[in-house]
């Protein structure tokens, strides 16, 4: 399911961040490749943005994926 939040904080050195959900709840990692992905350069903090959650790979929890600008 899609939802929308803002990105609250990227950290470019290190490749992530996360998305505040516009709903609440908690936050959503996002990693540098999601924006890669995405074809999007990674915005300003404070960006809206539309995203889908899914399972990290590596079995650490949620991340957002399949990003768009809002």
């Amino acid at each position: 399911m899609r939802q929308t939040g803002t990105l609250k904080f990227f950290n470019h050195d290190r490749g992530f961040g996360f998305v505040t959900p516009a709903e609440g709840g908690k936050d959503v990692f996002v990693h540098i490749t999601a924006f890669e992905r995405s074809g999007l350069a990674v915005p300003a903090e404070g960006t809206t943005l539309t995203f889908v959650t899914e399972e990290d790979r590596r079995g650490r929890g949620l991340q957002a994926a399949q990003l768009e600008l809002a």
